[in-house]
């Protein structure tokens, strides 16, 4: 099959979970090309499957956008005279019809242009992230691109993009797309009260490699390790993981604590750490390559995602570092928000919590450090759901035969 991948910033360090699903569908034989709107500039590491597929060469970023609105109109139409030739309906289309009412007809015209250049047929156009499966129904509705339209909802795109732009934004691609895809049952649900046709709506989770986490059974040592992986954003709740180990740091001097990630809040946190006089307990450690990843999560003992609903209304999906975490064989110590109550067992794989409550954090981190013996039968049961359930491999497949029943109007066969 002719696939395009539609995402927002690419190559993403932090969007493994996107990479992954690329990938696995070109070692299952398919032909895969990604559309951006831009390369991810912060990230000065790129992981090592970007090389390995080549993965640079198939991807095609939107025209960069002047930020004088004068030279931005100037520019778009120069780029309207200079393609018209390409797609002479599409653009009149784009120019004049009411399908562009929910979306900048400028923007829309920057973002075409990689189309026009490459191509506009694909068996399947996989969008990642509601807002780019907007753009891409007005594309396919004004007869700019053609294939059967996915949209894949994660977290950010379900609860503050929609609470920025209105509940109705996402009305033409929920009549427009062929089939949408949340990663969680809660954005299912979700998606359903906007709208949406419950028969085209199809929950298809993230996932990883199984194979590149070794289960390794957690065991008691001279110190104890909690380690997070996230970036330093508010909804990642950070700042309560490093509160509740300040509650533990006097009657446990044994527990460390390392935050693999960077981002926004970097220096609030490391002032937060300073401020708590725990700064041999506490380390920022930046982002690291995958490998290195997985060796800090073979040393660490237990893994912390203390999310949180941000003040803006920002959340979760079902985060990927957990499913990394759980493949590894560790405890996990999260909260009771989004997905993640989908991932994570409480009690089983695991200790869910409130939001915001580092008390809770620190009553239940306070436990696995004292209960070293429920690692194991923790971390195994985390282990199984994973692959069951998580399985990248498993996924892809899965995704493949989506993709057929799609194109062979079988629908209905995957509710």
């Amino acid at each position: 099959m002719k696939i395009a991948f539609v995402v927002q910033e690419f190559p993403a360090l932090s969007e493994t979970f996107i990479l992954n699903q690329i990938s696995g569908l070109i070692d299952l034989g398919h032909e895969v090309d990604i559309y951006a709107i831009q390369p991810r500039s912060q990230d000065t590491k790129v992981h090592p499957d970007v090389r390995k597929y080549h993965l640079r060469s198939r991807t095609f970023y939107a025209t960069k956008i002047p930020k004088n609105r004068w030279q931005k109109w100037l520019k778009g139409l120069g780029l309207i005279a200079a393609n018209f030739h390409k797609a002479p309906q599409a653009i009149a289309r784009l120019l004049y019809s009411q399908a562009t009412s929910q979306v900048s007809r400028i923007t829309l015209i920057y973002e075409l242009i990689p189309w026009l250049q490459r191509s506009r047929t694909y068996d399947i156009i996989h969008c990642h992230f509601g807002m780019n499966g907007v753009k891409a129904a007005v594309l396919k509705e004004i007869g700019a691109i053609q294939g059967r339209l996915i949209t894949v909802f994660h977290g950010f795109d379900i609860t503050l993009y929609l609470q920025e732009a209105g509940d109705r934004v996402y009305d033409r691609l929920l009549s427009t797309a062929d089939l949408l895809m949340p990663i969680s049952q809660l954005w299912q649900q979700k998606l359903i009260e906007l709208g949406g046709d419950k028969n085209k709506i199809v929950v298809h989770h993230m996932g990883i490699d199984c194979q590149q986490f070794i289960f390794q059974p957690r065991q008691s040592d001279r110190v104890v390790r909690a380690i997070t992986i996230a970036r330093l954003v508010e909804k990642k709740g950070v700042e309560y993981g490093i509160r509740a180990v300040a509650k533990l740091a006097k009657e446990f001097p044994q527990l460390e604590y390392q935050i693999v990630g960077d981002g926004c809040l970097k220096n609030e946190l490391q002032r937060l750490i300073q401020e708590l006089n725990i700064t041999d307990k506490v380390k920022l450690l930046g982002w690291k390559q995958q490998q290195e990843i997985a060796e800090l999560l073979a040393q660490a003992h237990i893994f912390m995602a203390p999310s949180v609903t941000s003040k803006n209304g920002d959340r979760e999906g079902i985060p990927v570092s957990l499913m990394e975490a759980m493949a590894c064989g560790m405890p996990i110590l999260s909260t009771m928000h989004s997905g993640i109550p989908e991932l994570v067992e409480d009690g089983k794989s695991g200790f869910l919590v409130a939001e915001r409550d580092a008390d809770a954090l620190a009553e239940k981190l306070k436990y696995l450090v004292q209960n070293p013996e429920i690692w194991r039968e923790m971390g195994t049961a985390g282990r199984e759901c994973v692959e069951k359930y998580y399985n990248i491999k498993r996924l892809n497949s899965q995704l493949v035969d989506i993709y057929h029943k799609l194109l062979n109007a079988e629908l209905e066969n995957l509710i």
